[in-house]
């Protein structure tokens, strides 16, 4: 007995020993699932919001300002991948900080989404959420780099080529045809009566009937106005538009002698360069993806997933200081 109460006595020692070792419960593998639940995010500085937010976040907020909700969801999706490159681009993938407004591109917050939508806003929400989310990471590129990707309302039939715009040749922003706006845009066309006081104004200059009588309007290849040229005046197509808060470069002046007011119409809406909003609807009703409208109205550019460096995951997001 004595013999067997030491090997009882031997067992028992061993099981204290090793049973608080088989309950330790595992903190390491805890510790590898939770760094697989918390991916790599990069966050966009909005200015305005008091936060910055995590990329796709602000790609919805962005594509619900800039798009009607009862858009198609292919122009939806276009939208959203060029959102999402000019914010990468402009921002320097989340290092500099970004306008909410047109300066940029249009980001409409929760709150604003909400109140734009009222009682659909659940329903808006989960349809956009998925369509963003369909896109998630993609950006478009020109020869392996992210492209400036520059978008706008309505064009007056054709996009301009950057060339015209800003005096700068971009290989991806040329002019191409974009048929069946008229049919899915509310206005293409407008109408802009002002007072020729106002006109002088805006000017800087004193017109009077025979100015208007000499005055030509030097058009490009497109059909939009490059410059204005009258008596002791000349000014670019693009600076007539900002001065006189021109809805395109694409406009006609006429002036009403009798009631001394210009009378200026407009076809389409915004710079024309890039991708056609109304453009992007009118082909996803034809039945085109968003994988076929992006390089349509960025020519010769392919779609690529982005992918954050490594080091930028170890950041912590803080607020930064500081088209269409």
């Amino acid at each position: 007995m004595d013999k067997l109460d030491k090997l009882l006595a031997v067992l028992f020692i061993v099981l204290l020993f090793f049973i608080p070792i088989m309950m330790k419960k595992p903190i390491v593998t805890e510790k590898n699932v939770a760094m697989e639940e918390e991916p790599c995010v990069l966050y966009i500085t909005v200015e305005g919001e008091d936060k910055p937010l995590p990329l796709e976040e602000y790609v919805l907020g962005v594509v619900a300002g800039e798009m009607p909700i009862s858009f198609h969801d292919e122009a939806l999706r276009a939208q959203a991948i060029a959102a999402r490159t000019y914010a990468l681009r402009t921002t320097e993938a989340g290092k500099k900080p970004i306008a909410a407004t047109v300066s940029a591109q249009v980001y409409k917050n929760a709150a604003e989404r909400k109140k734009r939508w009222g009682k659909e806003f659940k329903a808006n929400e989960k349809r956009l959420r998925g369509i963003v989310e369909s896109t998630a990471g993609d950006t478009i590129v020109y020869e392996d780099e992210m492209i400036t990707a520059m978008f706008f309302s309505t064009s007056n039939g054709k996009t301009e080529t950057a060339q015209n715009y800003s005096g700068n040749p971009v290989p991806y922003l040329q002019s191409v045809e974009s048929p069946g706006e008229s049919t899915v845009a509310a206005e293409v066309e407008r109408r802009l009566e002002l007072p020729l006081e106002e006109w002088n104004e805006a000017l800087g200059s004193v017109w009077k009937a025979d100015r208007f009588k000499s005055l030509q309007l030097v058009r490009n290849q497109t059909g939009r106005v490059q410059k204005a040229v009258s008596t002791d005046f000349e000014m670019s197509g693009r600076e007539m538009r900002e001065v006189l808060g021109l809805a395109s470069t694409d406009f006609d002046i006429a002036y009403d002698i009798t009631n001394k007011i210009v009378i200026v119409t407009t076809k389409g809406y915004g710079h024309g360069v890039g991708m056609s909003q109304y453009g992007a609807e009118a082909f996803a009703q034809k039945g085109w993806t968003a994988e076929n409208i992006i390089p349509y109205y960025y020519s010769g550019t392919t779609i690529k997933k982005f992918e954050l460096d490594e080091s930028e995951c170890l950041k912590t997001p803080t607020l930064a200081n500081n088209s269409k």
